[in-house]
């Protein structure tokens, strides 16, 4: 499995994958220190709060989708695919070194959002001590949260035999997230919208938690319906 890993790695390394996914930091540090310099944010669980709803509710299912067409890209060009199942290597390894790749790439994005959120309280002067409790549960649960859209990205650019035509779906389910993001009823079923239910604070600023605004059932049932969906297709998908 490490091998597979190590090759997968090295397909995408020296892509443009590091400036895609400093992306998100990167514009929650600038729009962290605008709202810092209007007063607008001025303690750690407000700063969460903000980063999370611009985080959380487009920019993370985006790049899950986005690392999932990466991962993917190069068997879709060239005969890749052939090449990869003419390997002495079982399918069911290659699609869970994919997978660990893009919840590895998920992951690293969330600690890079972490920096971000520390720098703009150093800079603003956010009172002490940090609360990384509160921190960890978000960020973690925000991660938690992304594992059936990666298990369906991957599904999905694995099917699609281009690198658009996945991300232009996902960014179509992606933007219904403002209108269903805020509803009780839809927003905890909608693998979209869960990264920001689980990311941000509770309303009356305690602590993020990921049963409090989705279904365990519906997350767990979601990441195994995908999951396995995707690694059926990948066990008959045609060379």
């Amino acid at each position: 499995m490490m091998s597979m890993l190590q090759s997968e790695w090295i397909k995408i390394k020296r892509s443009a994958i590091w400036a895609i996914m400093a992306i998100s930091p990167a514009g929650a540090l600038l729009t962290g220190l605008i709202a810092g310099a209007r007063g607008a944010s001025g303690t750690w669980m407000d700063a969460l709060t903000f980063i999370s709803i611009l985080h959380a509710m487009l920019l993370l299912p985006l790049l899950t989708g986005v690392y999932a067409a990466m991962i993917c890209r190069y068997e879709h060009a060239g005969g890749g695919w052939k090449l990869l199942f003419s390997l002495p290597v079982p399918r069911t390894k290659i699609y869970a070194a994919k997978f660990i790749l893009i919840v590895f790439m998920v992951a690293l994005t969330q600690l890079f959002l972490l920096a971000a959120l520390l720098i703009v309280g150093w800079i603003n002067g956010f009172p002490s001590p940090v609360p990384w409790r509160e921190l960890a549960l978000s960020f973690a649960g925000g991660w938690i949260a992304c594992l059936p859209l990666a298990a369906l990205q991957l599904f999905a650019s694995t099917a699609l035999h281009s690198f658009a035509a996945p991300v232009a779906v996902n960014a179509v389910l992606t933007i219904p997230n403002v209108l269903i993001g805020n509803s009780s009823r839809f927003g905890p079923y909608y693998p979209w919208a869960q990264p920001m239910l689980a990311m941000i604070p509770r309303g009356d600023g305690g602590l993020p938690d990921l049963t409090i605004h989705i279904a365990p059932a519906a997350l767990i049932g979601s990441f195994v319906l995908f999951l396995l969906t995707g690694w059926i297709y990948m066990m008959k998908k045609p060379a």
